[in-house]
């Protein structure tokens, strides 16, 4: 375990003297630690380039197996002491932009009423993040919009509700009240997320289609800075009106047109393929499932 314990410390710190740091071990013992599993496991784990330490393919596939391992035990270890009555579980969740407005907090308050002594950690992030932390053990389920198709192999993904995005402009948009077409739209600066993520290729492919080119100067993912931008400018945007329904509500900003169908997009829960969830993982999927079921049906149960 002392040779596991130094790789992990290796591979998160990126240096021997980082992994010392976080083990307490001296540094003699690091490397003895990281060279003996290397001479166990009979490949190269690290390769030295300059004053640097990097992980080679192989050290770097081992690391997250026993951080997966680690984490496997820390978790049915977690099982037994909450039959003995001290409970110790919980859960790490990876949330996209999207996720944050309705869905996890729905599920989070249900599922928090119902095992008051099981921790609830939430990382927030984009899916390029998130996604290693969610790969090597770190994060046990990842919420937002899913990948079509889906490029890890280790991972699954389960559908939610489909979003339905709409086109914002600030409140006294000269489009607002229009109908506008696609080249109406087209006329005006775009403030998107990065090209790669679900919503800008949605965007993407709706101009495509009516031959338009929108001008994109601005690419953020913060809710709050593209709504400070659209409030002073003729910047428009495409998110879910879940995303900013304050925003609609205090009139800063207003629906100017909604995507097609065909372009909407399917929001779920990404896990590792591996996983065997426990039995507090179950129940916590379960309530984001019925907070989904909520939000595409407009009914709210408890």
């Amino acid at each position: 375990m002392s040779r596991l314990r130094a790789l992990l410390a290796l591979s998160d710190s990126g240096s021997y003297a980082g992994a010392s740091q976080e083990t307490g071990l001296s540094l003699p013992s690091i490397h003895r630690a990281v060279n003996d599993l290397a001479l166990a496991l009979r490949r190269p784990l690290v390769v030295r380039r300059g004053k640097h330490v990097v992980m080679t393919e192989t050290g770097a596939q081992f690391a997250r197996e026993f951080r997966l391992a680690v984490v496997e035990l820390e978790a049915g270890l977690s099982e037994i002491h909450a039959l003995r009555g001290h409970e110790t579980r919980r859960i790490a969740i990876g949330a996209m932009p999207l996720s944050r407005a309705r869905i996890l907090p729905l599920a989070v308050a249900r599922f928090h009423a119902r095992r008051p002594q099981v921790r609830l950690t939430i990382v927030e992030g984009s899916r390029a993040e998130l996604v290693e932390p969610l790969r090597n053990g770190s994060l046990d389920v990842m919420v937002g919009a899913l990948r079509s198709p889906l490029v890890e192999t280790d991972l699954e993904q389960r559908t939610l509700f489909e979003d339905v995005p709409v086109f914002l402009g600030r409140h006294d948009h000269p489009l607002v009240g229009t109908e506008p077409e696609a080249a109406d739209l087209a006329r005006y600066p775009f403030c998107l997320p990065a090209r790669g993520t679900p919503l800008r290729d949605s965007f993407e492919r709706y101009f495509e289609s009516h031959g338009q080119s929108p001008q994109v100067p601005l690419e953020s993912g913060s809710v709050m800075m593209i709504r400070q931008v659209m409030m002073d400018s003729d910047f428009l945007t495409l998110l879910s009106r879940d995303q900013v329904p304050v925003e609609l509500e205090a009139k800063w900003l207003s629906q100017v047109a909604q995507l097609p169908a065909q372009f909407h997009r399917v929001i779920g829960m990404t896990t590792r393929h591996s996983l065997r969830p426990t039995t507090v993982q179950e129940e916590f999927f379960a309530d984001l499932e019925q907070a989904a079921h909520e939000i595409a049906t407009g009914t709210k149960t408890r």
